[in-house]
C-alpha cells in the first residue's frame, strides 16, 4: 500500500513538473508572439513589459538598452514603478551598478531590499521601495544589448524555474528589440536616401535586375516629363524616355558586364547636353533573385560644353597662328642640331630639351587642327568602308610598338562585318587613338584585344586591355577635351585630346562612343557605327 501511495505521489509530482514546464514554454511563446507583432521599437518595449508582467507575477518591470554612442545603459521603458525614470532617463555606465554588472558579467543578478545599497550607480533609484529584484541580460545577434529588470515591492523569492523563464523571455525580447532597432535604422537610412534623391539636381533612375524601372527621382521626372509613381514597374525598353537614352540603356543592360560602369552622352531636343553614367548594383546576397540592378545618373553638362566650345575656338585660332612660327622654330633647331651638335658640348643637351618641347607643342597643335577638321567635316569623304581592313591596317602599323613593350595584341572579328559609310582615314585615326591609349596605360606584358561584331544593325568596335583601369570619379569626363587622367606617376605625357578626337570622328559618322572600366582590372573603349545599307551607300 505504501509503495502504491509513493508511486501516486511521484506521478503527481511528475505531472506537476511537466505542467509547469508546459506553462513556462507557453509563457515564453506568448511573449515571443506578442513582441514579434511590431517593428516599432517603442511599441515592442511597451508590449514586452506587459507580456513579462503577465507571466512573472511581480509588481514592476523595466528595460534598459545599451546606447551605441556612449556605451551607457539607458532606461528606455518602465511599468509599475512609483517614479518616472524614463522622461529624464536613468543612465548607468556599463560595469557600474547592478545593471552594469549584469551586462559586464553577462549573468543574472538577484537582490533583495535596495534601500541604502552601495552598489547602486543611480542613487535616486534607491528611493524605490523595492524588496526583491532580478536583472537579466538581454541578447541580440550574439551579444548583450541590454537588461530586463523585474521588481517586487514586497519580499519575493525568485524560483529557479522563474529565472529560466526570465532568461528565455529576455532573449526573445532582445531579438525582437534588435529587429525593431534594425528596422528603425533602415527607415532612417531610407529617409536620408529619399531626401538625397529628392533634392539631387542630377536625374537619377534606378532599374531592377529584370530591366524594370524601380525609382525615378524628381529631377528625372521633370527632365523626361514623367509621372514618377506611374512609371515604376514599367519595363525600361517601353518607358517614355528620350529615344537615344532608352536605346543606349537597353543595349547596355542587355550586354553589360556585371562589374563595369558605362558612360555616354546625349543631346536633348532643346540643345542641352547630358552625360549618363550607368552603374551596376550588386546585391550583397548572391542568392537573392530580386537583388541587384542598375542606377543611371544623368548630369547636365551643357555649361561645360559651352565653355569647352569657347575654349576650343580660342585654342584652335591660336593653334593656326602658332603653326607657322612653330614650324620655323623647329626647323631652325633641327638645322642647329645637325650642323653644330658635335661642337655644342653641354649646349647639345639644351637643344635636345628644346626640340622635345617643340615636338610636344607641335603634337598639340596637330591634334587641335585635327579636332577642328573633324568638327567642321573638312577633308571628310563619305564612301563605303571595310572596317575589317581598317582594323587590320591599324593593328599591323602598331604591332611593333606593342612587341617592344612585351604586350600581346590580339584581334577577334566577326566573320563577315558589314561595311559602314564614312571616311576610312578618320576611322583609322579613331582606332589608332584607342590603341595608343591602351598601349600607354597597360603595363609591360599586358594584353590588348581588338574586337568587332554586329549587333542589331550596328557595328561595334572595342579595344579591351587588362591595364590599370580608370578611377570611377574620372570615367564621366574621359571624352572631354584636354582632360587627362593620372593613373601612374610615370605615365607618358599626352595632349588630352586623343579621346575627344575619337568622339568627334565617331559622331560625324552617326555613331557613339562608350567605355567600361574597373580600377585595377583594365578598360574597354569602343564605338558603335550604323552598318551600311543599300540606301545609305553613296
Amino acid at each position: 500500500m505504501g509503495d502504491q501511495n509513493s508511486l501516486i505521489h511521484q506521478n503527481r509530482a511528475l505531472i506537476a513538473e511537466v505542467k509547469q514546464r508546459v506553462d513556462q514554454l507557453e509563457a515564453i511563446n506568448t511573449v515571443a508572439a506578442i513582441v514579434s507583432q511590431s517593428l516599432d521599437l517603442d511599441v515592442v518595449l511597451e508590449t514586452a513589459l506587459e507580456a513579462v508582467l503577465s507571466v512573472i507575477h511581480v509588481d514592476a518591470a523595466g528595460i534598459s538598452l545599451i546606447e551605441e554612442e556612449t556605451g551607457d545603459l539607458v532606461l528606455r521603458a518602465q511599468r509599475g514603478w512609483t517614479r518616472d525614470f524614463v522622461s529624464m532617463p536613468m543612465r548607468v555606465p556599463v560595469g557600474e551598478g547592478l545593471s552594469g554588472q549584469a551586462v559586464q558579467e553577462d549573468r543574472v543578478i538577484i537582490t533583495g531590499n535596495l534601500s541604502g545599497d552601495e552598489r547602486l550607480a543611480f542613487p535616486a533609484f534607491g528611493e524605490e521601495p523595492i524588496e526583491a529584484m532580478a536583472l537579466v541580460p538581454m541578447h541580440g545577434r550574439g551579444q548583450v544589448i541590454g537588461v530586463l529588470s523585474v521588481m517586487n515591492y514586497t519580499p519575493y523569492r525568485f524560483q529557479r524555474e522563474e529565472v529560466t523563464v526570465l532568461r528565455a523571455i529576455a532573449d526573445q525580447v532582445g531579438v525582437a528589440l534588435e529587429n525593431a532597432r534594425l528596422f528603425a535604422d533602415a527607415l532612417a537610412q531610407r529617409g536620408r536616401l529619399s531626401a538625397i534623391l529628392n533634392s539631387a539636381a542630377d536625374a537619377i533612375i534606378a532599374i531592377d535586375n529584370r530591366g524594370r524601372i524601380a525609382l525615378v527621382n524628381p529631377a528625372a521626372a521633370v527632365l523626361f516629363d514623367l509621372d514618377a509613381t506611374a512609371i515604376v514597374g514599367v519595363p525600361l525598353c517601353d518607358a517614355p524616355l528620350h529615344p537615344r537614352l532608352r536605346e543606349n540603356l537597353c543595349r547596355v543592360i542587355d550586354h553589360q558586364q556585371s562589374d563595369t560602369v558605362t558612360v555616354f552622352e546625349i543631346t536633348m531636343e532643346d540643345g542641352q547636353h547630358w552625360s549618363a553614367v550607368i552603374s551596376p548594383v550588386r546585391s550583397q546576397d548572391s542568392g537573392d533573385p530580386e537583388g541587384g540592378g542598375w542606377v543611371v545618373v544623368m548630369q547636365n553638362v551643357t555649361h561645360l560644353q559651352e565653355v569647352e566650345t569657347v575654349r576650343t575656338q580660342f585654342i584652335q585660332t591660336a593653334a593656326h597662328d602658332l603653326r607657322n612660327p612653330m614650324g620655323i622654330t623647329l626647323s631652325a633647331l633641327v638645322m642647329l642640331y645637325q650642323e653644330y651638335g658635335a661642337v655644342l658640348g653641354e649646349g647639345r643637351e639644351l637643344v635636345e630639351i628644346a626640340l622635345g618641347g617643340i615636338n610636344r607643342m607641335q603634337d598639340l597643335i596637330d591634334d587641335l587642327l585635327h579636332l577642328e577638321s573633324v568638327s567642321a567635316s573638312v577633308n571628310f569623304h563619305r564612301a563605303p568602308v571595310d572596317l575589317a581592313a581598317v582594323i587590320d591596317q591599324v593593328v599591323n602599323d602598331v604591332r611593333l610598338q606593342f612587341q617592344e613593350k612585351g604586350q600581346s595584341l590580339e584581334v577577334a572579328l566577326d566573320a563577315a562585318l558589314p561595311p559602314v559609310v564614312g571616311d576610312d582615314n578618320w576611322l583609322y585615326r579613331a582606332l589608332l587613338n584607342y590603341l595608343s591609349n591602351a598601349h600607354k596605360y597597360t603595363p609591360e606584358g599586358g594584353r590588348v584585344v581588338v574586337r568587332a561584331h554586329v549587333q542589331e544593325g550596328e557595328v561595334v568596335v572595342e579595344v579591351a586591355d587588362n591595364g590599370y583601369g580608370i578611377p570611377l570619379e574620372a570615367q564621366a569626363r574621359l571624352f572631354e577635351r584636354f582632360y587627362r587622367v593620372v593613373v601612374t606617376d610615370d605615365q607618358p605625357k599626352g595632349t588630352g585630346l586623343g579621346l575627344a578626337i575619337v568622339k568627334s570622328i565617331v559622331e560625324q559618322h552617326g555613331g557613339r562612343v562608350f567605355m567600361r572600366s574597373k580600377p585595377g582590372e583594365g578598360s574597354t573603349f569602343g564605338f558603335v557605327l550604323p552598318a551600311a545599307t543599300k540606301e545609305k551607300v553613296p
